[in-house]
């Protein structure tokens, strides 16, 4: 899942978001010098992408890709998930839905600023100057964000191909977020009544 989804998954709780899009920034114990719902954020992000490695339909995606980007299948995969998240009407009645949660995430985001790891502070400036979250809606923003994957990659040079395979297996892909996000919704939303939960129990202790 990309910054999009996750982003999405986080339930529209400030501290929750905040940890769930850093946690990729986050290594080791670091984890643990977050505040409380910053920390639950990190650790729902990384709840996220167990589950998502693990599942078939994401597997079957990645098959899509694997041929010709081997071991970064899944960064397109990740994005191309944003891309049926953004349109997906589930998520988003509408291209102002979208929109208002993007602007939404931004300034969480920088409202939060001042404990951004370094490097992603510097990547926020650019996500909300080019409204990364928005334009995963258009295939004109998906082909940019497959340029985005390789420029932060070590090995790639080519985002064509990519974006190439995600225009001609688009039904492939549809069907395998589809079948994917079927069971990450139930999950997630086991996962938020938990945390209610235990919540609940602690102000009673």
């Amino acid at each position: 899942m990309n910054y999009l989804a996750h982003a999405y998954c986080s339930f529209r709780e400030p501290g929750w978001l905040v940890g769930n899009m850093i946690s990729d920034y986050v290594k080791g114990k670091k984890q643990y010098d977050y505040p409380p719902a910053i920390h639950t954020g990190i650790r729902l992000h990384r709840l996220i992408d167990t589950f998502t490695d693990s599942h078939a339909a994401v597997q079957e995606a990645k098959s899509v890709f694997r041929p010709h980007y081997r071991l970064y299948a899944g960064a397109f995969v990740d994005v191309s998930f944003d891309y049926f998240v953004a349109n997906d009407p589930r998520c988003f009645a509408d291209a102002a839905a979208l929109e208002s949660f993007a602007q939404f995430t931004y300034q969480t985001l920088q409202d939060h600023h001042a404990v951004l790891p370094e490097k992603f502070q510097g990547m926020l400036y650019y996500m909300r100057l080019q409204n990364w979250l928005y334009h995963y809606r258009s295939l004109w923003g998906m082909e940019k964000s497959f340029g985005g994957v390789v420029r932060r990659s070590q090995h790639l040079t080519d985002s064509a191909t990519g974006f190439a395979l995600f225009q001609e297996n688009l039904p492939l892909l549809q069907a395998c977020y589809n079948a994917f996000s079927a069971d990450l919704w139930p999950m997630l939303e086991q996962w938020r009544l938990t945390q209610i939960q235990d919540s609940d129990d602690s102000s009673l202790q």
